[in-house]
């Protein structure tokens, strides 16, 4: 089965930038996409960016990020990574990656998750 480990949250002050990273492992990487959402107490979870695990110049970020976030990927350590620059205190929120056969920016689509890291900004 497809096994999601995220890691690489914490505290920053707006203005700062974090890496996140995900551990993926049991999946095709043939098939599938990686996609990063984000989710706050009370709110649904929110697309934030997703690519092809082989493609990754067709990279897709929601209008809340584009500019300040890119999403990467390590073949060789078989993690995908989400890079953070300019944090706003609107993107406080604990942050998931995940995977699916197939692109979507509804998170009610994706089939697999990993337990989530919290990314914290405040001043």
């Amino acid at each position: 089965q497809v096994q999601l480990v995220e890691s690489g949250g914490g505290l920053v002050q707006p203005g700062g930038s974090l890496r996140l990273s995900c551990a993926v492992s049991g999946r095709p990487l043939s098939k599938y996409y990686m996609g990063w959402f984000r989710q706050t107490p009370g709110k649904e979870r929110e697309f934030v960016s997703a690519f092809p695990w082989t493609g990754i110049t067709s990279t897709v970020y929601a209008d809340s990020v584009n500019g300040r976030f890119v999403m990467t990927r390590d073949f060789v350590k078989s993690e995908v990574y989400l890079h953070m620059d300019n944090l706003l205190v609107e993107d406080m929120a604990v942050y998931f990656c995940g995977v699916d056969q197939t692109f979507s920016n509804s998170s009610s689509t994706w089939h697999y998750w990993g337990q989530g890291t919290q990314v914290t900004v405040s001043s």
